[in-house]
């Protein structure tokens, strides 16, 4: 089989190294841009909803473009090819790229997921400073913050599509509400141990009324190993409004 000529290869030979190195420097810059967006972002509430919605984003993107390159630099040195080693070195290429691509979406979705809910966790809970005072606010029991919050609010955690935290300024009465997403994280699967245990129904079984609470079905299942669950929480006990008044007007009296 005719061989092409070593003159031949090195345009491409060229071309492919300075498209490697592009690439590559464009995921450098990707993840240098994200590392100085969160140095950049001081509200602790403000990165955790950057890195949450994000991180994982960038990190595969950044992947991408470094495999692609890495594809590119390993195929800039040819010298001699016949066309059948041609298509084999282009299918081993595609192949390798396939294989690692594959493994650091796994080691994102599955492994990943970890190592990030103990950074979110850290950023939730770390003490909010008060613009009023420059002091550390206090973060409210799930029974005290009920006070800062209306009845929509109050519904959408007791049927946990939302959680809201409250922190609260002692000392000028100042508050800062942050709303989560109750659903927004995957547990750990009681059967894989991979994080990927996630609600995907949800079934009121007793509504609540103002003198018995509901019961709420919720329905998990993993997206890794496909094993499912259900549990059974309680829904608080409705409000009413008419001894609401009556106490208000008593109180006011």
């Amino acid at each position: 089989m005719e061989e092409t000529s070593t003159q031949s290869f090195e345009s491409w030979n060229m071309w492919a190294q300075y498209i490697s190195f592009a690439l590559a420097g464009l995921s450098v810059l990707i993840l240098l841009g994200h590392i100085l967006k969160l140095a950049a972002t001081s509200d602790s509430k403000s990165k955790y909803d950057y890195i949450n919605r994000s991180e994982i984003n960038v990190l595969m993107t950044c992947s991408v473009l470094l495999i692609i390159a890495g594809g590119f630099y390993a195929n800039s040195f040819i010298a001699e090819l016949g066309i059948l080693w041609l298509f084999v070195r282009i299918f081993v290429t595609v192949s390798m790229g396939l294989i690692i691509g594959v493994i650091v979406q796994n080691l994102l979705k599955f492994y990943y997921p970890f190592y990030i809910e103990k950074r979110l966790k850290k950023l939730r809970y770390k003490p909010r400073v008060s613009p009023k005072t420059g002091k550390p606010m206090k973060l409210l029991s799930e029974e005290e913050e009920d006070v800062y919050l209306d009845e929509g609010m109050q519904a959408e955690e007791d049927i946990f599509s939302i959680d809201y935290d409250v922190w609260v300024d002692e000392e000028t009465g100042y508050t800062k509400i942050e709303k989560y997403s109750g659903h927004l994280h995957a547990l750990q699967c009681p059967e894989c141990n991979y994080q990927t245990f996630r609600v995907n129904k949800e079934d009121i079984i007793k509504s609540p009324t103002t003198t018995e609470e509901g019961e709420l079905l919720k329905h998990f299942e993993c997206g890794y190993c496909g094993h499912k669950a259900k549990k059974t929480f309680k829904i608080a006990m409705l409000r009413d409004l008419n001894a609401t008044e009556e106490e208000s007007s008593t109180a006011t009296a």
